[in-house]
């Protein structure tokens, strides 16, 4: 069992920065592939990115060169940078873990590969 926290959601100006964290709990936080994901009010839940036990990224083309996701594996937390953000960019932001080997962006862009997930962080982004 893996239980998952965000945090570093908020208000921000259009243009503004976040990051977002994902805190893990557990001791087999480095053997999970690890993925973001959003939802809009009225929209489906769409993934955002993601990254592998041996930390290769994955992204929607959508934020490509917007946002990087990293992880640390010492401190059970992955992140989330989101920079140049745009209105459309407000969702609810959260994170999921997948206990199952996975490779490349189309499993990692899945959200039923993934088993455990957080409740999620706010991201408003005022224009």
């Amino acid at each position: 069992q893996v239980q998952l926290v965000e945090s570093g959601g908020g208000l921000v100006q259009a243009g503004g920065s976040l990051r977002l964290s994902c805190a893990a709990s557990g001791r087999s936080f480095g053997t999970y592939g690890m993925g973001w994901f959003r939802q809009a009010p009225g929209k489906e839940r769409e993934f955002v990115a993601g990254i592998s036990r041996s930390s290769t990224p994955y992204y929607a083309d959508l934020v490509k060169g917007r946002f990087t996701i990293s992880r640390d594996n010492a401190k059970n937390t992955v992140y989330l940078q989101i920079n140049s953000l745009k209105a459309e960019d407000t969702a609810v932001y959260s994170c999921a873990a997948d206990k199952d080997y996975c490779v490349g962006y189309g499993c990692y862009g899945r959200d039923d590969e993934y088993e455990y997930w957080g409740q999620g962080t706010q991201v408003t982004v005022s224009s």
